[in-house]
């Protein structure tokens, strides 16, 4: 640049001021999310999840307390729904909400199902009884359960239990894969290695 031309351009740009970078927005950006941000963007998703996790009986279908849950996403293959409701896949973890109130299980429920998801837990054992003398009606909590396990978008499948494991009064619930085994499997299967 020319002499000449330098002390103009500094001339013109005498009067601009440089914008101020913000160094927490930098950090978050380069390092992610932050803990607050994480934490809010958590309690949007229980907000959003117990409005969708209705408390109001009257949209909640009414089950028999003998009767059979279940229940499958598009995506999840027939061979591993049979395994999963035949009880076959290891249950890492299991919740017994029978003897709650219905505010109670419903927000144990969903952060029970949330922690496991994060912790990478495929299946799952929630107890909701059968209900023979619940009232308002019998089968309240286990209808209660159908109804929100369908409302949670990281439940891919459920099924009522084995006998040995609770039978009618309890359900098997599956969980998708994390991220990580998701690229573990896709390398697993690119070699042709088939994961027990």
């Amino acid at each position: 640049m020319h002499q000449d031309d330098r002390e103009l351009f500094l001339e013109e740009m005498a009067d601009v001021v440089p914008i101020k970078q913000d160094v927490e927005q930098q950090t978050a950006l380069r390092n992610g999310p932050t803990e607050g941000q994480l934490a809010k963007k958590a309690a949007a998703e229980l907000s959003e999840y117990h409005q969708r996790l209705t408390l109001d009986l009257s949209q909640i279908p009414p089950l028999k307390p003998d009767d059979m849950l279940s229940f499958k996403r598009d995506g999840v293959q027939e061979a591993v729904f049979k395994n999963f409701r035949q009880g076959q896949y290891q249950i890492a973890a299991e919740l017994d909400i029978h003897a709650m109130s219905l505010r109670q299980a419903r927000d144990s429920l969903l952060s029970f199902l949330l922690a496991q998801v994060e912790r990478g837990h495929r299946c799952v054992l929630v107890i909701h009884g059968k209900g023979h003398s619940s009232k308002p009606f019998p089968g309240l909590m286990k209808s209660c359960v159908n109804y929100w396990l369908a409302q949670v978008d990281e439940v891919m499948a459920y099924h009522s239990a084995q006998r040995h494991h609770g039978g009618y009064g309890a359900v098997y619930v599956m969980l998708p894969k994390s991220s990580a085994k998701r690229v573990e499997s896709r390398e697993l299967n690119s070699r042709g290695v088939r994961k027990r």
